[in-house]
């Protein structure tokens, strides 16, 4: 398909990642429909009733009510990016979306930073990779669910792992595995016993551990620690104890914090 013949993609939320994908779509030559918090979607919808695309790009804590309001007509056209993100999501609304697991991190006043190319599974992943190619963000398609799936936990480990690990000791990726690798295994191996659970599926620890050194090379100067971190921890420790998952690395951090 030329840029000519698409139709107009619709992106819900235009936050640094919104407006990453928005750069992309147009370079692309796609006519781009932002909706905002305070727009109604059904409006929207009635004057762009079959886009290419609808990408929801809110962040991780707005993703439930977003998907509850998305209009009929955008069911079977939605993609997603969200951290933290698992089939749980958006099965519960009854969605077969696109997502992407995105490796690469946009801040205000800042150009973006590519950690490792962003993996994609759905029916309008090439749309995805292509609007990312087109501003030189690597990205690529994966086979299949399952590889979407591995995709979605290695991400999670790294985001989940990184952020405790950093309300613990600070600093950066590089700094985390040079200074405190121990530290950081022991983290990593708890969330993926998470998220096994949450999901019902187990993949080689191994494979993840290495892959999240592979995202931590990619930045070694990437800070370990982000503003979600101390939601990221109680949500985990929230989730052991729903799951019941020993966590016990974890746990004492969550101690020490309160202390």
């Amino acid at each position: 398909m030329s840029a000519t013949e698409y139709k107009p993609v619709v992106i819900v939320g235009q936050g640094e990642m919104g407006k990453v994908f928005n750069c992309g779509f147009v370079a692309l030559g796609c006519e781009v429909q932002v909706v905002l918090r305070r727009d109604n979607m059904a409006e929207v919808a009635a004057r762009t009733a079959e886009p290419e695309l609808v990408l929801i790009a809110v962040g991780e804590a707005d993703l439930q009510s977003t998907l509850a309001e998305i209009p009929g007509v955008w069911r079977d056209r939605v993609a997603l990016l969200q951290n933290e993100l698992l089939p749980a999501d958006w099965q519960q609304h009854d969605f077969d979306p696109t997502v992407i697991s995105v490796w690469f991190e946009k801040k205000k006043d800042q150009d973006v930073k590519v950690l490792i190319p962003s993996p994609v599974y759905g029916k309008h992943a090439q749309l995805l990779v292509a609007a990312l190619s087109a501003i030189e963000v690597p990205a690529r398609v994966v086979a299949d669910e399952a590889d979407l799936l591995s995709e979605l936990i290695l991400k999670n480990v790294y985001i989940i792992t990184t952020n405790i690990a950093g309300l613990h000791v600070g600093g950066t990726v590089g700094e985390l595995w040079r200074k405190h690798r121990e530290l950081a295994q022991d983290i990593a191996r708890e969330v993926m016993q998470l998220q096994f659970a949450m999901t019902g599926e187990i993949f080689e620890p191994g494979k993840l551990m290495k892959g999240m050194l592979e995202a931590f090379n990619g930045d070694l100067d990437h800070k370990c620690m982000g503003r979600s971190a101390p939601a990221r921890l109680e949500r985990a420790l929230t989730l052991a104890k729903q799951y019941k998952i020993s966590m016990p690395t974890i746990e004492q951090i969550g101690l020490a914090l309160k202390k």
